[in-house]
């Protein structure tokens, strides 16, 4: 039997040869990896600007950056069609709200939209009876207003954590395993896919 390459295959492999020469490899520096990396200096100048080693809000700044990027360019350029990518770019969006969210700290205007705002009072100082070279705060709060601001704060947490939850639920993505059991008891086994697929999954956030 006569074995031949196609023309197609045969420019292919030069093509990666090509690529692992000195001269392609500066090449693309100049032409590609240079102009792309000072792109992304400047996609994520806020990021890089407001970054500091020891604070993870910046990190999460990085990701939610990214996530716009790449959101914005799925839904408008990318080649997937409209059911899933579409699906992919509303849990990319609902990931850079939660993470906004966290890092401009909502949660306490969150709970009260729910509960009502909280009672605040002007700060008015008092002299310390047996320090009178020290002042203390007067608490002109009620007891009603007390078990109020308790209501916002601790619902202002519960926000936090289920939305903190929520985030990395987005991340990490359903198990095929689920889509298994789904696949299983599904009666339309060709649309199963398309009904069981949520979007969510970083892993699947290319194109």
């Amino acid at each position: 039997m006569k074995v031949q390459f196609a023309d197609t295959f045969t420019d292919s492999l030069r093509t990666l040869i090509r690529h692992q020469t000195w001269w392609y490899k500066t090449y693309s520096l100049f032409r590609h990896d240079l102009p792309r990396f000072f792109k992304n200096v400047w996609t994520f100048r806020k990021a890089l600007w407001n970054h500091y080693w020891f604070d993870h809000h910046g990190t999460l700044r990085f990701l939610e950056t990214g996530l716009t990027n790449i959101s914005d360019t799925i839904e408008k350029y990318g080649n997937e069609v409209d059911g899933p990518r579409l699906k992919k770019v509303a849990k990319m969006r609902r990931a850079i709200e939660l993470i906004k969210n966290y890092n401009e700290d909502k949660y306490i205007e969150m709970a009260e939209s729910e509960l009502g705002p909280l009672a605040l009072h002007d700060w008015e100082f008092e002299p310390v009876p047996d320090k009178p070279e020290y002042s203390r705060i007067i608490d002109r709060d009620t007891e009603e207003e007390k078990i109020h601001n308790r209501k916002v704060f601790n619902r202002a947490r519960e926000i936090e954590e289920k939305e903190w939850k929520e985030l990395f639920e987005i991340l990490k993505g359903q198990s095929p395993t689920e889509y298994q059991m789904f696949l299983d008891k599904s009666e339309d086994k060709g649309s199963a896919w398309d009904n069981w697929f949520d979007g969510s999954g970083i892993k699947g956030w290319w194109d």
